[in-house]
């Protein structure tokens, strides 16, 4: 209820005025009502008491003085016209009580029920309108933001495809591994209870990471950094070793002496508590971790390795095959959700699951065996020679598969911190070089499938023979030499060779625009096909572009032509094959996923030469290797018949201007009776002899004679035709 108002204002008295209604109730006599009407009875003066009443300022009979006054009401002032109170009189003045306290004037019910409702209605209103925006305008995307708090994904990393031998026999796989983490801020004195965690941690794990002490001691001492990784692509062995010794630790810091000690940690000293704990009671290994990753191995290290290539540390593939089939290996990551609270799985608010899909396998035609036997005899003679490198290529005539690409020197996959750049590639692929005297069989083949000469065909070698200005020459001094065409090939004569393909035409240039159509078909100046990361295509000249004695150089292997191994081989099974090239492969086929195996399709087929010249062209080539006037002795396997060429050619310097030193190399293919396979031998740079035939020769013959052997070939079953190679003049 409302509290009345004060009377306003007020004379000098102190006293205050009675409210409303108040004079007609005091008018009123002792018991009537005030609401009826009374005869009017005569006023007693201003400060005269009424009669039958006790004056003014003394209590009642019978009643206490307080309670009196609080009942007997006051006679309101009367003003003055003018509005000043009537004066009184000396007699009716009384001593002036003491004031009470002022009530406190509160507002008005009515204005303060406005202000409330006025800023109630706001309060409601921005509820309103947020409610609106949560509920209708930013409904999905809170509900993906919430999602994305409350549920954890977890990324899945695809199972890389292994690369395998023709056999299907691992040369690159994956295997599961596992990274050794560290959280450093719980190897300080307050979490530990120990003031050298980092070096007690140290010293049992440096000798199972194989890690220096003092490495893992300084990772351990960055308590600002919450990770660590110790150790990458450990073994299962290795992730169980620690964590049972982190078990073993933790459960005897978990005795109840160990909970006393950690428990008086938190104490003052002078209460007795403790600065550390002793040394069993603590766990060293407590913020030691394991993360579950993959690891890529080569399980025969070096054995293809230029070939098969290597992985980064990301495990995308960096070289080699590993590189080109990047897409197909590495398949299709994955990932997994599931709802957590407080980092801890809620198993009844579901998730979901994008599982991995696994790469694919890659089956290669590399024959294990046959690879292994290339890379060590190639090595030994790399080493014996003192060759700055060397490459072996072995290949299938009739399909054009390559069984074998060896490189020295090489390197081992499993640890690239030993490797160096230079020896990572596959330089059979990667180098292009003059090839020298082994590029005679093409220009040679040119005449005799032109009919321009036959094997039979005499020849006169002088010593030196000029044109466009230079004098050309033979490796060895010599006079006159009375040669049959098969004597040019088997002797390696440059000045013989260049006299036989003068026979293509009327004029030097109508005889080089000849022999670069052979050679082109042949599969010079252009890529094999393989689109291995890096491989050149070699480098031939167009016959519009060559000049001076580039003209005649270039028919016995020198100046404008430039190949790879691959290539170089690829010419010898293509006479090997009757005189038919099959496109060469390295990739037999395919596995996915699914398990569906696919077939690499054959390799194209060309026509290069007649199948009668390629039989003339054999026989050519094993004379080279039987008669004793050939080059190719070294190379002769007994019960095989070979057929097969040396090579000697002036190594372009590095810098790209003139010659420095010398590649020498050897291709053929055996049996020669029925061609099966072909090996080139090459060699760059060796300082301990040059000649092809004596420091190739023998490598061909061990790789060709492990080869026949392993795949099981009979032995020949007639005797090489011995082609005369000299001729009476």
């Amino acid at each position: 209820m409302s509290t009345p108002r004060q009377p306003s204002g007020g004379s000098g008295n102190g006293r205050r005025q009675p409210p409303k209604g108040a004079a007609r109730r005091a008018a009123a006599p002792r018991g009537q009502s005030a609401g009826k009407a009374q005869p009017a009875k005569a006023q007693p003066a201003k400060g005269q008491p009424v009669k039958g009443q006790p004056a003014k300022g003394q209590p009642a009979k019978g009643q206490p003085a307080k309670a009196a006054a609080a009942r007997t009401p006051r006679a309101p002032q009367q003003r003055r016209p003018e509005g000043r109170p009537p004066a009184r009189s000396q007699a009716a003045v009384r001593p002036r009580r003491p004031l009470r306290p002022k009530a406190l004037r509160l507002a008005e019910p009515k204005r303060r029920l406005r202000v409330i409702t006025v800023v109630m209605s706001l309060v409601f209103s921005v509820f309103a309108g947020r409610l609106v925006q949560l509920q209708l305008l930013d409904s999905d995307a809170l509900a993906a933001d919430a999602n994305t708090n409350r549920y954890l994904n977890i990324p899945i990393t695809a199972e890389r495809g292994s690369i395998t031998s023709s056999d299907g026999v691992a040369l690159a796989a994956t295997v599961d591994a596992y990274d050794i983490t560290a959280d450093p801020a719980m190897f300080t004195p307050a979490a530990t209870g120990i003031p050298d965690a980092p070096e007690q941690a140290a010293a049992l794990l440096a000798p199972i990471l194989g890690v220096p002490k003092d490495k893992i001691a300084a990772d351990l001492h960055t308590p600002k950094t919450r990770y660590k990784r110790l150790a990458a692509q450990q073994t299962p062995a290795t992730k169980s070793q620690i964590s049972d010794l982190k078990a073993g630790l933790e459960k005897q810091a978990g005795s109840r002496t160990c909970q006393a000690q950690k428990r008086l940690l938190t104490k003052a000293a002078d209460q007795g508590g403790r600065t550390r704990v002793d040394n069993e009671c603590a766990n060293p290994l407590a913020g030691v971790f394991n993360r579950e990753t993959q690891k890529r191995i080569y399980p025969a290290d070096g054995l293809a390795a230029n070939l098969v290539g290597f992985v980064n540390g990301e495990g995308e593939g960096a070289g080699g095959l590993e590189l080109q089939y990047q897409k197909q290996l590495a398949g299709k990551d994955g990932h997994s959700s599931y709802a957590q609270a407080g980092g801890r799985l809620v198993p009844t608010a579901g998730g979901s699951m994008d599982p991995a899909v696994p790469g694919t396998d890659v089956k290669l035609t590399i024959n294990r065996d046959i690879q292994w036997a290339a890379q060590r005899a190639l090595t030994d003679q790399v080493a014996n020679s003192g060759a700055e490198k060397g490459y072996v290529v072995v290949q299938d005539v009739k399909t054009g598969q390559v069984l074998a690409m060896a490189t020295a020197p090489g390197f081992n996959p499993n640890d690239l911190s030993t490797a160096k750049q230079s020896q990572m590639g596959n330089a059979a692929l990667v180098d292009a070089y003059e090839p020298g005297s082994t590029a005679k069989l093409m220009s040679l083949a040119a005449v005799l499938d032109t009919g321009k000469a036959n094997w039979d065909t005499k020849v006169t070698v002088p010593n030196r023979l000029v044109r466009a200005g230079q004098q050309f020459k033979d490796d060895v001094e010599h006079g006159d030499w009375y040669l049959t065409l098969a004597g040019v090939l088997a002797k390696s004569s440059n000045i013989g060779t260049i006299e036989a393909v003068e026979t293509l035409g009327a004029d030097q240039s109508e005889v080089n625009k000849t022999l670069d159509g052979y050679m082109r078909k042949f599969g010079v100046g252009q890529p094999t096909g393989l689109n291995f990361p890096g491989e050149t295509p070699g480098m031939l000249k167009k016959p519009g572009d060559l000049v001076a004695s580039e003209k005649y150089n270039i028919a016995f292997g020198q100046g404008p032509l430039q190949m790879n191994a691959l290539q170089a081989t690829s010419v010898y099974s293509t006479i090997a094959n009757g005189g038919v090239r099959v496109a060469p492969s390295i990739v037999q086929g395919t596995t996915s996923p699914d398990g569906k195996y696919t077939a690499t399709p054959p390799g194209e087929q060309t026509q290069v030469v007649s199948e009668q010249t390629a039989k003339t062209l054999t026989s050519m080539l094993e004379s080279v290797v039987d008669d004793e006037q050939g080059t190719g002795g070294k190379a002769a396997i007994p019960g095989y018949r070979v057929a097969g060429k040396t090579g000697t050619a002036n190594r372009g310097a590095a810098n790209g201007k003139g010659y420095d030193g010398y590649t020498a190399s050897f291709i053929g293919f055996a049996p020669a009776d029925a061609p099966r396979y072909t090996v080139s031998c090459t060699l760059q740079g060796p300082v301990n002899g040059h000649f092809g035939g004596q420091l190739c020769g023998p490598v061909f013959k061990q790789v060709m004679e492990f080869t026949l052997k392993t795949m099981q070939v009979p032995p020949s079953g007639s005797q090489a035709p011995n082609l005369p190679v000299e001729w009476k003049p």
